[in-house]
Formats: structure tokens, C-alpha cells, sequence
């Protein structure tokens, strides 16, 4: 018998994006609760819309600190990026 899996809910909003070479707003979309996130190794998923330029940028800088619009900051790791597209892919954590 297949096990159905929960749909974890989608958060958008636009909060401010810290990396190395790039420091501004953006609009994301995460993929399960913020708040729920603790210290460890947990890991929510999501992605960053920009200008095309904006998500290479981001993309080739790796790290960063997303701060959400609720004021809450946490870490972020990009994981994927298509040349010419204003989507970047990313992994946060606290």
C-alpha cells in the first residue's frame, strides 16, 4: 500500500537577501513553516524570483542570510540556478 505524503504549505513573501555579492530585496517561496525550523541539521526548501541578472549573482555566491518578512533571519545555501532565468533554488536553516 503507497503512503501519502503530507503537502507541506508554501510561504511567499519579499524579504531582504545578504550575500557576498549582493545585499537587497527579493521576493521567495518556501516550502513548509519557518517558525518551525530549531537549530541542527533541518533544512526547508524554497526559491528566490528576481531579475536574471540578480539570481546568477546570487547562484555563484553560494551563502547568505535571508531575512524574512516577519523579521526573522536564517541561513540559506543555493542549490540551483538555469542561465537566463530570475529563479534561484535554495536550502535555509537557522
Amino acid at each position: 500500500m503507497a503512503r501519502i505524503r503530507k503537502q507541506l504549505p508554501a510561504y511567499p513573501g519579499t524579504g531582504e537577501l545578504r550575500c557576498r555579492g549582493f545585499r537587497g530585496p527579493v521576493d521567495y517561496e518556501i516550502i513548509g513553516e519557518p517558525a518551525s525550523l530549531r537549530p541542527g541539521p533541518a533544512r526547508l526548501r524554497g526559491s528566490f524570483s528576481s531579475t536574471p541578472e540578480v539570481a546568477a549573482q546570487i547562484f555563484r555566491d553560494v551563502d547568505g542570510e535571508l531575512t524574512l518578512e516577519s523579521g526573522a533571519t536564517y541561513r540559506v545555501t543555493m542549490l540551483g540556478h538555469s542561465a537566463g532565468s530570475g529563479v534561484a533554488y535554495f536550502e535555509m536553516r537557522v
